[in-house]
């Protein structure tokens, strides 16, 4: 082979070379595939943003009725509460995920909860959770709470839905409200469900080991 051909091969066999490691080098492209599953009501629809819902136990027998707001120690704030008597279907409630570019609500997306209904006190009906008590040690949902703005100053103000029971099963309706925000990397939080503490004939919410296993019913008015 003569000097000029063994030239011209060798820089062939180079370029092809290069050109094999640059496209072995590119980064893949992310997937843009996400897994959402939306939270059903007691009918068996997707919850839609927007619209009221009543959060309910999951059956009757078990004692007590929807979730509502309640003065506790003090006029105020008022606290969340499960109502005593079964028959109360407790206050229309409205989702309000950080995302609101959804439709429906999802599980485990961090949302706002908001009672629609007036009080006393000159301060919002979205919940937080509170600071822990210094008489019961405990932490206690209550009202007074900011929509929207996640962040470490809002941080208090997130919760999520989670499926209880077979997860395979879509269409159980069974779920528990969980504090575990994810709306500040920064910021240290201690997780856990929303339960119920029975206090002097009260059913007061807060972070539980045995969560309320509830339901959501559609407010068609």
């Amino acid at each position: 082979m003569s000097t000029t051909n063994y030239l011209k091969l060798s820089l062939l066999l180079q370029s092809l070379l290069l050109l094999a490691c640059l496209i072995t080098s590119q980064p893949a492209a992310p997937s843009t595939t996400t897994t959402t599953t939306p939270v059903l009501d007691i009918d068996g629809h997707e919850l839609q943003i927007g619209s009221k819902y009543t959060i309910l136990p999951s059956q009757n027998g078990t004692g007590g009725g929807g979730l509502a707001l309640a003065a506790k120690d003090r006029p105020c704030p008022f606290y969340v509460m499960q109502e005593n008597l079964e028959s109360s279907n407790g206050l229309p409630t409205r989702f309000m995920p950080v995302d609101n570019k959804q439709n429906v609500i999802n599980l485990s997306t961090d949302l706002n909860i908001v009672f629609l209904t007036a009080t006393i006190c000159v301060q919002s009906t979205a919940w937080k959770l509170g600071g822990t008590d210094e008489i019961t040690g405990r932490r206690y949902v209550m009202s007074g709470g900011m929509t929207g703005r996640p962040g470490l100053e809002t941080v208090s103000n997130w919760f999520r839905i989670e499926r209880i029971g077979n997860v395979s099963s879509i269409n159980n309706g069974y779920y528990k409200i969980v504090f575990c925000p994810g709306v500040c990397n920064n910021c240290k939080v201690v997780c856990g469900n929303v339960g119920v503490f029975n206090e002097n004939g009260k059913r007061w919410l807060g972070l539980n080991d045995e969560p309320l296993v509830v339901r959501f019913k559609k407010v068609l008015v």
